[in-house]
């Protein structure tokens, strides 16, 4: 038995690699562009020990997928592939919809071939597990309540409504071809591996080095964090026992306002890295202009999936952050291989005109 997992050189596709073995033998084919996010030593022991087995490749590449397909003959694809923040989906559109609509239509094409032409009983077990945002769900009021399964699609950004149209489709091919899917929309992730361009491994990062630590707007954004290991332990679930076609969201039940999280970080560098000069890594934070039409809140109602798979996160937002800020002072030569020179030129991109 085997499965294909898209994307899992990145953030969240590498911590499911990690937490699978942990929990498996059953051996994982990774197929992963190796984007700017994409770091292969970030699931370096599984492929040094062979049970990994990393293609680098595109999902749009129809051909590709169904040579892998027909190949190593999976019992699953879990597609964590995609681009995935929002500035840069602000910055650049393109290839948010070339790779999240047109490259997951392209990856469902070839699952469709290799999944219409397999023996009834490797058919029935097979699934497509697609793996979502809650940001496809748009921006809510501080007194709103929390996105379920039915609230109707409002995406704001260019990267939420590529996610929209992934999630669409997926559901389409369900419905039109009856294609087994299950698909999980999640809370903001957090924990080791993040690619530091995102907003607590940049602060985290920032502190270190004495830099400014920008905090778009007044920092009263609220996300409902997810700590990514808990995320990891959903999605094994529900490719378990999820009923196909279904939807089910993953939340953390840690609203939390950015600055806030930005302070609880600069407390938590305070105490195990403090500053030569006994002042606070606080003294830092910066308020920057806002990201065009940020979304106030989101927030997961996690009912479903606690109802029906079972599944709920085993880390609150101490511990997990707690977890987080170690990694990071921990495993410093990881960081310097993915902060490249593209890196630091997207950042400078990104935050020298909001200054």
């Amino acid at each position: 038995m085997t499965i294909i997992v898209t994307g899992a050189a990145g953030f969240i596709g590498g911590n499911f690699v990690h937490h699978w073995f942990e929990r498996s033998e059953e051996p994982v084919v990774v197929l992963d562009k190796l984007t700017y996010a994409g770091n292969p030593a970030t699931i370096q022991s599984h492929l040094d020990a062979g049970r990994c087995t990393l293609v680098q490749g595109d999902i749009g590449d129809r051909a590709l997928v169904a040579g892998l397909l027909a190949e190593h003959r999976p019992r699953a694809v879990l597609h964590f592939a995609a681009e995935s923040h929002v500035d840069r989906s602000i910055h650049g559109p393109g290839e948010f919809i070339q790779t999240n609509m047109v490259g997951t239509f392209e990856l469902l094409e070839a699952v469709r071939a290799y999944w219409s032409a397999l023996e009834a009983e490797p058919k029935a077990a097979f699934r497509f597990l697609h793996v979502s945002t809650d940001e496809v769900y748009g921006s809510l009021s501080e007194t709103d309540p929390a996105f379920s399964e039915t609230t109707p699609y409002a995406p704001n950004s260019p990267y939420s409504a590529s996610k929209a149209g992934s999630d669409h489709l997926v559901r389409a091919y369900h419905h039109t071809y009856g294609l087994p899917t299950l698909t999980t929309n999640c809370s903001n992730n957090y924990g080791p591996y993040h690619f530091p361009e995102k907003l607590i491994p940049l602060m985290i990062l920032n502190a270190l080095e004495g830099k400014p630590l920008p905090v778009y707007g007044d920092g009263q954004n609220i996300r409902d964090w997810l700590y990514v290991r808990d995320h990891c332990e959903a999605i094994r679930q529900v490719l378990a026992k999820g009923r196909l076609g279904e939807t089910y969201n993953v939340g953390g039940k840690n609203e939390i306002r950015n600055l806030d999280v930005v302070q609880v970080i600069c407390a938590k560098l305070d105490a195990l890295r403090p500053k030569a000069d006994g002042t606070s890594y606080a003294s830092q934070i910066t308020f920057v202009a806002d990201r065009p039409g940020h979304d106030r809140r989101y927030a997961i109602d996690p009912t479903k999936i606690e109802a029906e798979i079972g599944w709920q996160p085993a880390e609150s937002f101490e511990t997990g952050i707690d977890k987080t800020v170690t990694w990071y002072l921990e495993n410093t030569a990881w960081i310097d291989s993915v902060r490249t020179g593209a890196y630091r030129e997207w950042v400078s991109k990104n935050y020298s005109a909001r200054d």
